[in-house]
């Protein structure tokens, strides 16, 4: 995915990509990639990577954006699932991102072809294409501690009043009260499709969404939902709400855990006020159809040449 990256990126005349290192080979392949291109693979960008130390934690992502955002990157490519983006989401500022889906539950992120997502965000880069031509906000759900901002999440934040246990991702609808939501898509997968087979609400609504839950055995309304994949399971529908940029919510449970798109993150005893608020000002997203429509009908990827044009 990123070879082909590269390729598209270089064609639309990007000359520099900065790149973060891993601890998983990816980065080692790539500068084998770049050291031996072969004659038609076309014009490459130079590709830098970053200088820094790498701990294999979140705080990885976060430190190789604030690097790119400071040495002024005109948009990211992000490869990941929403776990991924969200940490990309916190650090990104005004920088455009292109979601790219390579993780396991991925609702924000599309899965689309590398060679035409760098096109579009190469398009970008190098000006052919303002940012607010193809690209637009995307919601975010941002969580107070006792009045401090503490945490965002891209798709939904769900509250579970069972403490942190076992590994991160929340898997076992039962231990989840309330779910809410930036959007909810009928074709979803992960806790966001609870909402999206009761409630769908569109990526551009202006509103939230809270879903409160129950045993299907305690209330009228249920719905066999994927909430993972090969994981389908019957979830209780209490009440479902919809709420605005001005809405603040609090949640049910005195105490528990709160997951961030799908992963535990933050534990809160009964001491701690918490409270989730929808912000419209999430991150740049480039819409890549958007972006290749307009580049379509501005002739942006056109070879032709008239007689005396240069």
């Amino acid at each position: 995915m990123i070879t082909r990256l590269l390729v598209s990126l270089g064609a639309t005349g990007v000359g520099r990509v900065l790149m973060m290192p891993d601890g998983d080979g990816i980065a080692a392949r790539v500068r084998r990639a770049v050291d031996f291109r072969r004659p038609g693979d076309g014009v490459w960008p130079a590709v830098e990577f970053l200088d820094m130390e790498m701990t294999s934690q979140a705080i990885d992502t976060v430190v190789a954006v604030e690097k790119m955002v400071a040495r002024g990157a005109r948009a990211i490519v992000v490869l990941g699932g929403d776990g991924t983006h969200r940490v990309v989401a916190k650090a990104c500022g005004d920088v455009p991102i292109t979601p790219l889906s390579t993780g396991t539950n991925n609702v924000f992120p599309a899965i689309r072809e590398a060679t035409i997502a760098g096109l579009a965000t190469g398009l970008i880069a190098v000006g052919a294409l303002s940012t607010e031509e193809v690209a637009s906000r995307a919601k975010a759900l941002r969580i107070d501690v006792n009045g401090t901002p503490r945490e965002i999440a891209l798709v939904d934040v769900a509250i579970s009043s069972q403490r942190w246990a076992g590994a991160k991702a929340l898997w076992r609808s039962g231990d989840i009260e309330q779910i809410f939501v930036t959007f909810a898509e009928a074709d979803a997968i992960g806790l966001s499709a609870i909402a999206g087979l009761v409630h769908p609400l569109a990526r551009n609504a202006v509103g939230g969404l809270r879903v409160d839950l129950a045993a299907p055995e305690d209330v009228e309304r249920s719905v066999l939902a994927p909430i993972a994949p090969g994981l389908i399971v019957p979830v209780g529908i209490r009440a479902i709400e919809e709420f605005g940029e001005d809405e603040p919510q609090t949640v049910a449970a005195a105490e528990g855990v709160i997951a961030l798109d799908g992963e535990r993150e933050i534990e809160f005893p009964s001491t701690d006020r918490v409270s989730i608020h929808l912000d419209l000002n999430g991150p740049w997203t480039i819409d890549i159809a958007s972006a290749m429509d307009r580049a379509a009908h501005g002739g942006l990827l056109s070879c032709d040449r008239r007689e005396g044009e240069s």
